[in-house]
């Protein structure tokens, strides 16, 4: 018994200094201490399989550097049938010696067995692309998208590149993946706000997602309507706003009651905070349970205090609105301006607020859009003075319509 204890002993200690050694030990020396090793042998595979890659040598020494690979796998798979990475390694040798058909069985299978096998999915999603399978292609890039954060930004190139050269075929697809609401999902709609043909993508994108399961949130949809307007591209987001009705096109101006936050900028209002002036969405302290806005401006800054954008078409129309003054003279340190845009031609500036209007007072105003007007700013400015002059209104119910000729 003590000299059974003592072998068992030896034998446990011999297996405790092994284990470093084929699993870190250079796969040459690990190979000639632990030749049966499954993992040693996959180890080596890789190894062969590395120097295939280098430069600078002749066709046959990466011939039969990747041969050698592909010997060792199938030695490694035979000790261990369900090693994921040796699998890949018999794949990609079989691939590297022209045999793709072949490569893509190895690979898929090695691919379902381990979705953290980064070199069979990259493998997979070449070869699918180039056989125009952007299903199955982009469903491997997706894998690697959702674990190496390192991989987005040329997996998002690859995405960008076929939504634009192939937007009917490539398009759904991607949208399909981003539906789905993955880790890689705002940081993909964010890539492509840095270039023309990126937006272009986005407002695309916008569309069909509208129609999924998952289309763009109001924060996202803010973002892509802000960065159109920052490039200019006001007919993108005109075409963006009327193909996804959001806001609702069949209001001139959005949340003219000032109780629905939900519409996105610029469809919605930009309230401003600056020296002097002191704008936000109250309560009413006289129509109770009804939100309105309440703005004070003390007479000297020159600032626009609420705007949101519009988009009507050319023609006569009518601005409508409640107001109440708490204090001062609106009707002369406040206006409603109409600008076109892109420009700052000014299509309407007049009175914020009827005079004498101490209770709740309607008032209404008419502008002509010009066909040279594609989008316009709806503002509430103020007028400076010359001396301090406190001014509190508030304002509520504001609309755009249609004139009857």
């Amino acid at each position: 018994m003590p000299y059974i204890l003592t072998a068992g002993a030896v034998w446990l200690g011999w297996q405790i200094v092994l284990q470093p050694i084929i699993q870190r030990a250079p796969p040459e020396l690990a190979v000639r201490i632990a030749p049966g090793s499954p993992t040693v042998l996959r180890r080596a595979a890789e190894a062969r399989q590395v120097a295939a890659d280098r430069t600078g040598q002749t066709p046959d020494t990466v011939s039969r550097a990747n041969e050698d690979s592909g010997v060792l796998g199938r030695e490694a798979l035979s000790r261990a049938p369900f090693d994921a990475r040796a699998l890949r390694v018999i794949g990609l040798s079989e691939a590297r010696a022209g045999r793709e058909a072949q490569a893509d069985e190895l690979l898929t299978l090695a691919g379902n067995w381990s979705l953290r096998d980064d070199p069979a999915h990259v493998w997979l999603v070449d070869y699918r692309l180039r056989r125009g399978d952007y299903v199955s292609s982009f469903a491997h890039a997706d894998t690697l998208a959702r674990r190496r954060q390192a991989m987005r930004p040329g997996i998002f190139r690859l995405f960008t590149t076929a939504a634009t050269v192939d937007t009917q075929r490539a398009l759904p697809v991607i949208a399909r993946l981003i539906s789905e609401n993955p880790s890689w999902r705002k940081d993909y709609l964010d890539s492509l706000y840095g270039t023309t043909e990126g937006l272009r993508v986005a407002v695309n994108l916008a569309v069909v997602l509208q129609a999924g399961k998952a289309p763009l949130t109001n924060a996202e949809l803010r973002q892509l309507y802000l960065y159109l307007l920052d490039r200019g591209v006001l007919d993108g987001a005109r075409t963006v706003r009327e193909r996804l009705n959001r806001p609702d096109m069949k209001f001139g101006v959005a949340n003219g009651s000032f109780d629905d936050p939900s519409s996105p900028e610029p469809f919605q209002w930009r309230i401003a905070q600056g020296a002097g002036i002191v704008a936000e969405i109250l309560e009413d302290d006289v129509r109770a349970g009804d939100p309105a806005l309440r703005a004070s401006f003390d007479g000297y800054t020159e600032e626009t205090i609420a705007e949101q954008l519009m988009f009507l078409s050319p023609g006569r129309y009518r601005l409508v609105y409640e107001a109440r003054t708490e204090s001062g003279d609106p009707a002369r340190h406040m206006t409603w301006t109409v600008v076109c845009a892109p420009g700052n031609r000014r299509i309407l500036n007049a009175p914020s607020a009827p005079a004498d209007a101490e209770v709740w007072t309607a008032g209404s105003v008419e502008f002509t859009v010009q066909p040279d007007c594609s989008g316009q700013w709806l503002q509430l400015r103020s007028v400076p003075d010359q001396k301090r002059a406190t001014t509190v209104v508030w304002f509520d119910r504001v609309a755009v319509s249609r004139t009857v000729p």
